[in-house]
C-alpha cells in the first residue's frame, strides 16, 4: 500500500479539496500502540482501492493535526482511527479492532 503522509494543514486542505472528486482516507496512527500497527498491517494486506487515495497521519509526531481534523470534521479523536472523506466532509469514521478495508469499500459513494 503506498500511503501518502499526512503532516500539514495545508495539505489537510488539500485532501479536503480532492474529497470531492475522489474519496480520501485518512488513517490516524500511534506508533506507539500495537493495536495501532495490528490495523495498519490489515489495512496494508489487501489490495489498494485505486478510486481512493490514502493518507497516513502520525499522531505522536503531529497531534495537534490530529486535533484540528478531530475539530474541523466534528469527529472525537480515537486512535487508531480510519476517516473516509467524501465531498468536503467526514462520512465514515471508525476505530480499533473494527477497522477493515471491506468496511471503508462500502462506505464509498
Amino acid at each position: 500500500m503506498q500511503w501518502s503522509t499526512l503532516t500539514s494543514e495545508e495539505q489537510l486542505a488539500a485532501l479536503l479539496e480532492k474529497s470531492f472528486n475522489k474519496p480520501q482516507v485518512i488513517f490516524k496512527h500511534s506508533t506507539r500502540c500495537s493495536v495501532s500497527s495490528v490495523i495498519k498491517a490489515r489495512l496494508e494486506a489487501g489490495t489498494l482501492p485505486e478510486h481512493i487515495d490514502f493518507h497516513y497521519l502520525d499522531l505522536l509526531a503531529h497531534r495537534s493535526l490530529s486535533n484540528k481534523i478531530a475539530e474541523d470534521l466534528n469527529v472525537y479523536h480515537e486512535s487508531p482511527q480510519v476517516l473516509l472523506l467524501q465531498n468536503g466532509e467526514c462520512v465514515f469514521d471508525e476505530s480499533h479492532l473494527v477497522i477493515r478495508m471491506q468496511d471503508i469499500l462500502t462506505e464509498v459513494v
